[in-house]
């Protein structure tokens, strides 16, 4: 019997403390949720139907330079293996490494004296050879004569004749043996095909290095000029076909990853023939004098591809959020309601954007706080955007095609939420 109690008695404490915790969980969710419990600031109560608290800006007319931005890679203009055309030691090397080179320059000899060998054997069966001839070519001027003179039988002269050509066709080949001698030699001497600068070397003197060796002696990479290989989205095309045709060599410039940071600027030199079905993007060229040598090879890179200018309404580009039913902006009337805006959004700078449609210029949007806000709420202006930037914002803050800008909460990139949720 005591057992018993004793049980009920811990079973109404474990009920009563779940209880008592549910009550913690639901008193806590009604009151720190938004527009339901005390404000942000701990400034006490306040009813759903009570203000929220925003940042405002005025949308306003004003110009942004159009401009596609993108994540791309350093390309050398040339990247050559160097390797061994024959096999033998390796004599010497003539080069330092990372040293820049010129075309033609002598980077390693291979051991020649086996070459010369060969060589000098190709030439003695050529003099051999040349001699021959000669002596054919003098009898087949006797056997002539002598046919003339009906001294000889025609067949002695045919015979002559053959034996004539047959030593022109051996000159033929002991030229050709010649050649190919001199060639493999003259492969004992390696030499840069292209200007740039060597890697690390791979082979050290003494070693027996193979025309087969995958690895070869050295990386050479060309790169003044170097290129710089970066995708846009196929939407994007169109726009930069069109500003082709009135600029072709557009402007093309690259930061590093801190923004404002200007590596180098150049032009767009090439537009793939094709879109990658994979991933909806066509890749695009441009080319950098690099004299500086300030890009490197497999370097990344953020490119900002200018397609010219665009005058239009400008927001900052965190006013505008994403949702279910595409962009939208919450524009604030005279009655201190927030409405839900759909807009169209034209080029921006990484800090403005254009509004082709939607609003116009001098209507007042919502810049911050926009995540407690619904279709109607009520609101209160705390203080005018001061940080929005404006139409001469700095247009150099790095960002790659689809990646998120810094500033816009992810709301313009698709990360927003819905103005009916």
């Amino acid at each position: 019997m005591i057992n018993a109690t004793t049980r009920l008695r811990g079973t109404r404490r474990i009920i009563l403390a779940w209880a008592a915790a549910c009550g913690l969980v639901v008193f806590a969710l009604w009151y720190f949720w938004p527009g339901g419990g005390a404000e942000p600031g701990g400034r006490g109560f306040r009813m759903s139907g009570q203000a929220t608290p925003v940042s405002v800006t005025q949308a306003v007319t004003g110009r942004i330079d159009r401009a596609l931005r993108a994540l791309g890679t350093v390309t050398p203009l040339a990247t050559v293996t160097i390797r061994a055309r024959v096999d033998g030691p390796l004599q010497s090397l003539n080069f330092a490494d990372g040293q820049a080179v010129r075309a033609g320059d002598v980077l390693a000899v291979i051991d020649p004296k086996p070459f010369r060998i060969q060589l000098d054997q190709a030439l003695g069966l050529q003099m051999q050879h040349a001699a021959q001839l000669e002596q054919a070519r003098r009898d087949l001027a006797r056997y002539e004569q002598l046919f003339k003179q009906d001294s000889v039988a025609r067949q002695q002269l045919d015979t002559a004749r053959a034996l004539v050509r047959q030593y022109q066709g051996q000159a033929k080949s002991d030229q050709a043996a010649v050649a190919d001698a001199r060639l493999q030699l003259s492969y004992t001497e390696i030499r840069a095909p292209v200007d740039g600068r060597l890697g690390l070397r791979k082979v050290d003197v003494g070693n027996m290095t193979r025309s087969s060796d995958a690895d070869g002696l050295v990386v050479l990479t060309q790169s003044q000029p170097i290129d710089v290989v970066f995708s846009i989205p196929q939407t994007r095309l169109q726009a930069l076909l069109e500003a082709r045709q009135t600029e072709p060599d557009l402007e093309v410039r690259l930061f590093g990853e801190a923004a404002g940071t200007m590596l180098a600027a150049g032009t767009l030199v090439a537009v793939d023939n094709q879109i990658d079905v994979a991933t909806g993007t066509v890749r695009l060229k441009a080319r950098f004098d690099n004299a500086d040598e300030s890009l490197f090879p497999n370097q990344f890179v953020q490119v900002r591809l200018r397609l010219g200018a665009q005058d239009g309404v400008t927001l900052p580009l965190r006013a505008v959020q994403r949702g279910s039913q595409g962009e939208y902006v919450y524009r604030v009337g005279a009655d201190n309601k927030a409405h839900v805006v759909p807009v169209v959004t034209g080029v921006d700078d990484g800090e403005r954007v254009v509004i082709e449609s939607g609003l116009q210029a001098g209507d007042t949007v919502v810049v911050e706080g926009t995540d407690r806000l619904r279709e109607g709420s009520t609101v209160e202006i705390i203080q005018p955007d001061a940080a929005g930037g404006g139409p001469g914002a700095d247009p150099a803050a790095p960002e790659a095609a689809g990646q998120p800008r810094a500033g816009s909460a992810g709301a313009h990139q698709g990360v927003g939420r819905s103005p009916a949720s």
